[in-house]
């Protein structure tokens, strides 16, 4: 019995010796997601208190990288390419990283965004891009690290970093209006044959209406003329609609444009179904 109960109190302590403590950080962790025009951008970083410290040329030196925050890596996501002035930041996730002077502030996208602060060795061949900007110098004083999005438009916003008297900005555009033309083109111009196509095969599987199914299909066809794939739906269409010596031709040209693009499946598709097909006559 005293073995047992030794063996529980030792169990005891060895699950408070392992177990965590939940508390806040000093320095705690925020995220961002804006979409500027239709670009959705994310920032997630760690905000330090200037907590009556002397911050730049004291707790961050200046002319040296500095990981833009405190605990994990500061990330940026953008889902589309930006315009940073003639620089240009490709799609993707970074790692930013900040080299305050005392007019001029210096910004890194680095590519290997898991490190925990800087990268042990700093390699160059890994930075996306990097970026100047002049220092800009407030009276209020803002206590917690802020990177922010601000003065947003359809195709344009500001990166801003804020913290303590000092404020940097790296305006940045991106290229809304081509995207929102091929939308506005795409939808003006109907629906493709794909479109038509994929809604021609799920009213036939589900059995809705094969007459829409019919018209639809041959809407597609009519875009592209030389999808055999195209044509086997057809002709299945025809066939459930009792229509055998449409479906057979149809089932005829869809063979033959398969056979010379080397679709030996389609090829013995079609003639399985003309085979059944003939019989129903």
């Amino acid at each position: 019995m005293k073995k047992i109960l030794f063996l529980s109190m030792l169990s005891i302590v060895m699950s408070d010796l392992f177990a965590q403590i939940n508390a806040p950080k000093a320095s705690p962790a925020c995220k961002l997601e804006q979409r500027v025009g239709l670009t959705d951008i994310s920032i997630s970083y760690s905000r330090p208190a200037v907590n009556g410290r002397t911050i730049f040329g004291g707790l961050i030196p200046f002319d040296a990288y500095w990981r833009l925050g405190a605990n994990e890596n500061t990330k940026f996501t953008t889902t589309d390419v930006l315009y940073f002035g003639k620089d240009t930041l490709p799609i993707g996730t970074y790692a930013l990283y900040a080299m305050p002077g005392k007019s001029e502030w210096k910004l890194a996208f680095y590519k290997e965004f898991n490190n925990w602060g800087m990268p042990p060795v700093w390699d160059q061949t890994k930075v996306a891009l990097e970026l100047l900007s002049p220092v800009i110098n407030r009276i209020d004083q803002v206590e917690n690290l802020t990177i922010g999005l601000d003065h947003l438009e359809n195709s344009s916003a500001d990166l801003l970093i804020t913290w303590d008297h000092i404020v940097v900005k790296f305006p940045f555009t991106i290229n809304t209006k081509d995207k929102v033309l091929a939308s506005i083109q795409k939808v003006m111009n109907g629906p493709s044959a794909n479109d038509f196509h994929t809604a021609a095969k799920f009213y036939l599987e589900e059995k809705i209406n094969n007459n829409q199914a019919l018209e639809w299909v041959e809407k597609a066809i009519i875009l592209r003329p030389e999808a055999y794939w195209m044509l086997r739906t057809k002709s299945l269409i025809q066939a459930e609609l009792g229509l055998y010596t449409d479906a057979i031709n149809t089932a005829e040209k869809c063979m033959k444009l398969a056979d010379s693009d080397g679709d030996n499946s389609y090829v013995n598709q079609c003639k399985n179904s003309i085979e059944a097909w003939k019989k129903l006559k």
